[in-house]
């Protein structure tokens, strides 16, 4: 396996779809190295497309190529006694367990978490549903639109009516908290030498990241309405039509305000606009008057003259533009992978990076989002020699 901070550790992923297996995938990058434990079907997402790549009789799900790099999978039929032999002979190797079963399902497969702490007492257990384990609806299915509306998030993204976010961010929330918790346990368990489960959910992430528009209720009694593209308590901070394409202006303080009335020759203490609190009482105003203003050049002129005058700003990029930017290059976040049946194949990379490198992640090299059951019979051998 290739190096990384994590590449001490094994990491068996029983999840499907994306909360779970993003969860994995974040450890895969950073060095771990993760099992990918499929149904005989395989996970979910191998068969959600359009897009599907590679021969017409051997297809491949582009979502699927998204969460599941830097894994080995292996095909297991938990009913099974021999395969569940096989899970509880893994088991008691791993050092982290992921699942994302409705509760209970684990355990009525004869995994319970009494039995994973009896074949192995430093194991971590992450368990991520869609509302929480337990409650009065903890039982409830969780999909990640579901959970963006019932968690608050739709309620304040959009324009005209509650929209979601153009990716499932709930799940993806979900995988990240779920990530961040496993290691807080494997570091508490360098001290006390035993694992434990840490939970999370798709409630739990879309709840986790209302930041200023729950205080606003749960502090001010407020309810925040739909935000649309300008920032609800700061003005102005949003998008804004000019002659060509789109731009986005950020002026996050009143030194930028002044900047950008600066660079564009207004006054920055006209009556209306003179703090932010007016400026957010009169927004619809100030962003007619600088669309109006806009409307006279392209994008590329204002994004240069703001640049100039230090204004954060930035153009609306198409998902081509980004991964095409030497800017997202730079920062190694484009990977190239080898897959055995579409050859080199470009994914998004790790966020991270270490020690300045510019390595996607922590590991030198990525392993491609494995076939269904690509890595069994080794992993089955590797198991034998291992006694």
């Amino acid at each position: 396996m290739a190096d990384g901070p994590l590449s001490d550790l094994l990491v068996l992923d029983l999840t499907r779809a994306l909360a779970g297996p993003h969860a994995a995938m974040m450890l895969g990058d950073l060095g771990a190295r993760v099992i990918k434990v499929e149904p005989p079907a395989g996970d979910d997402t191998r068969g959600w497309g359009p897009p599907f790549v590679g021969p017409e009789d051997d297809r491949e799900s582009t979502y699927f190529l998204s969460a599941n790099r830097n894994k080995e999978s292996l095909l297991l039929d938990l009913k099974d006694p021999a395969d569940a032999d096989v899970l509880a002979r893994l088991v008691e190797r791993a050092d982290v367990l992921m699942e994302n079963y409705r509760t209970g399902v684990l355990d009525r497969l004869g995994f319970p978490v009494s039995r994973l702490h009896s074949l192995n007492p430093r194991l971590v257990v992450l368990s991520i549903t869609g509302f929480g384990h337990d409650g009065p609806e903890g039982n409830r299915a969780g999909y990640d639109q579901i959970a963006q509306g019932e968690g608050g998030l739709m309620s304040i993204t959009g324009t005209t009516q509650p929209t979601k976010v153009g990716v499932p961010i709930a799940d993806l929330i979900a995988g990240m908290n779920g990530a961040y918790g496993v290691l807080a346990a494997l570091h508490e368990r360098a001290t006390t030498g035993r694992g434990r489960v840490v939970r999370t959910s798709l409630l739990a992430g879309m709840v986790g990241v209302h930041a200023f528009q729950g205080t606003k209720w749960t502090v001010a009694g407020e309810v925040p309405g739909l935000s649309g593209d300008h920032h609800p308590s700061i003005a102005p901070y949003g998008m804004f039509a000019t002659g060509s394409a789109p731009i986005q202006i950020a002026c996050g303080s009143e030194a930028l305000w002044r900047a950008l009335c600066s660079a564009l020759s207004w006054d920055a203490a006209e009556a209306g606009f003179a703090t932010n609190a007016l400026r957010v009482e009169h927004r619809d105003e100030l962003i007619a008057r600088l669309e109006a203003l806009f409307a006279t050049a392209d994008a590329e002129h204002w994004l240069a003259l703001l640049a100039d005058a230090g204004v954060p700003s930035g153009k609306v990029r198409s998902m081509d533009d980004v991964y095409s930017w030497d800017q997202v290059l730079s920062q190694g976040l484009k990977l190239t992978v080898d897959h055995p049946t579409l050859g080199a194949v470009d994914l998004p990379g790790s966020p991270l990076r270490f020690d300045d490198n510019a390595y996607s992640g922590g590991r030198a090299e990525h392993l491609a989002p494995p076939r269904l059951d690509e890595h069994g019979d080794a992993i089955r051998g590797w198991l034998a020699s291992d006694g």
